[in-house]
């Protein structure tokens, strides 16, 4: 293993991290991510955070460099754009793998299995999407995400907000009267006590999705780096001790 010099002349080139893995800025594995996604990737006292930020974290003490994270678009985690443009080395943004992704850039190993849940007004009256049909309710979620995806598939035609944040506030502010996003993140939502009295957990809706990190197409190097990572952090403990740091108790039959 060894620290590589850079392959430009410039101080802030391209360069290359241990065991030969190429990387757009020399001395960062850089990450784009799309924040606000508690307990994924969030601010906290001024610096970005979260699951995914400690897993890469993992991948840049082996490659002996700094993860630098980017805050972008989530709408182009599903073309590759960033990672086709040079601009990022990865994208880790609690992203689901999907064939249609699969199409414009190449997955790590699975590393968080995935479940969308329901959340509505308690004054709604909603704890099922039978029941949004059946009340003639507005129904919300992420735009570009597998929650969207989900809902249109099912028959709704929700109403697409931005981010995470945008989400809540549209259930906050009676935009919509439930949302379908990621467990983990409702999860997040409902330990705040303001939330837990307003909002009430739904539906589980078990989608059979599995999260991965993304890299351009044939960056195989770096695909290696991430997974040896996550295999090995499953493997002594570390996965589990994040887990639990940032999710909560890790579910039976998942190391």
């Amino acid at each position: 293993m060894f620290l590589a010099v850079g392959c430009s002349s410039g101080g802030d080139g391209a360069g290359t991290a241990a065991g030969g893995v190429p990387v757009v800025a020399k001395g960062k594995l850089t990450t784009c991510t799309h924040l606000p996604y508690p307990p994924f990737q969030f601010e906290q006292n001024g610096k970005v955070v979260g699951f995914d930020v400690a897993l890469i974290d993992l991948v840049a003490k082996n490659l002996k460099v700094e993860q630098k994270i980017l805050d972008t678009p989530f709408e182009n985690f599903k073309t590759g754009a960033f990672l086709n443009s040079g601009e990022c080395d990865l994208a880790a943004a609690g992203m689901t793998i999907t064939a249609e992704r699969k199409k414009n850039v190449d997955f790590s190993v699975p590393y968080f299995d995935a479940t969308q849940a329901l959340l509505a007004t308690k004054k709604s009256g909603v704890k099922s999407l039978a029941d949004i049909k059946a009340k003639n309710k507005k129904l919300g979620a992420q735009a570009e995400t597998t929650g969207e995806s989900y809902a249109t598939g099912q028959g709704f035609n929700p109403v697409a907000f931005e981010s995470s944040d945008a989400v809540l506030n549209g259930l906050r502010t009676g935009q919509v009267d439930a949302v379908v996003i990621d467990y983990p993140v409702v999860q997040g939502w409902l330990k705040d006590k303001t939330n837990a009295a307003e909002f009430v957990l739904g539906d589980n809706i078990n989608t059979g999705e599995q999260y991965g990190i993304s890299v351009k197409k044939g960056n195989k190097k770096l695909l290696d780096a991430i997974n040896k990572a996550i295999t090995d952090a499953r493997a002594d403990g570390t996965y589990k001790k994040l887990y639990e740091q940032w999710i909560g108790p890790l579910p039976q039959g998942t190391s």
